[in-house]
């Protein structure tokens, strides 16, 4: 049997509920080979952004998951190099450096910088924000990865070079459940609004069939 992959959408500082979908999944899979896809923005605004930075360099690598950058890391990032710290701080930072007690480590900041944008397999694009419409994959910019938002939730899927999987936006005028995915034929959307309604949920994707997933897992705290 193939490989599953099962992706996790936005974690936000919430370890326990990272933890418990670790070992759902490992359950769910009932010993068929699988990997872990995290869509990003594993810190800012939930109470143990050092700790889910441990636990997913942990499990990176051991080769089991694979990590990709959200605009919070590229946002964290760039503000303690550089003068956006207050925009940081207002947009989640805080939380983040009081789990670091004031100082984050070098080597999460290495690993944080060193993340890829995106992961495909068959015809399906993992990625933190979404892509641009009407551009193909090898011309897409990580700018638009990480951040952009209304173009993309309105584009068809004749727009779109495959299947979507994504998080970034927990609600919008065409997802009103922040806690609820947003399932469509041309993408999905896993950001559940992990720190505010303690809900995280993971697509179960099969490599070898395209298009969504073929189930969704709701963790809760």
């Amino acid at each position: 049997m193939a490989r599953l992959t099962y992706a996790i959408g936005d974690i936000h500082g919430r370890l326990d509920l990272l933890e418990r979908a670790a070992m759902t999944i490992a359950g769910h899979a009932a010993g068929r080979d699988y990997r872990v896809i995290c869509l990003g923005d594993y810190v800012d605004r939930g109470p143990d952004s050092r700790g889910v930075i441990a636990f997913l360099m942990r499990e990176t690598r051991l080769g089991r998951f694979v990590c990709l950058k959200g605009n919070h890391e590229a946002m964290m990032l760039e503000a303690l190099r550089g003068p956006y710290m207050g925009l940081w701080l207002r947009n989640g930072g805080e939380e983040t450096m009081a789990s670091y007690n004031g100082r984050p480590q070098d080597d999460h900041l290495d690993w944080l910088d060193g993340l890829p944008i995106m992961q495909t397999e068959a015809d399906r694009i993992y990625v933190h924000a979404g892509l641009r419409p009407g551009r193909p994959l090898e011309a897409q910019d990580e700018e638009s990865c990480l951040w952009i938002r209304e173009r993309f939730l309105r584009a068809g899927a004749d727009e779109l070079p495959g299947h979507v999987v994504h998080g970034h936006t927990p609600y919008h005028a065409g997802k009103r459940e922040p806690a609820q995915p947003e399932r469509l034929p041309h993408r999905t959307n896993l950001d559940t609004g992990a720190y505010a309604t303690g809900v995280l949920v993971v697509g179960v994707f099969d490599p070898e069939i395209p298009g969504g997933p073929l189930d969704l897992i709701r963790v809760q705290a």
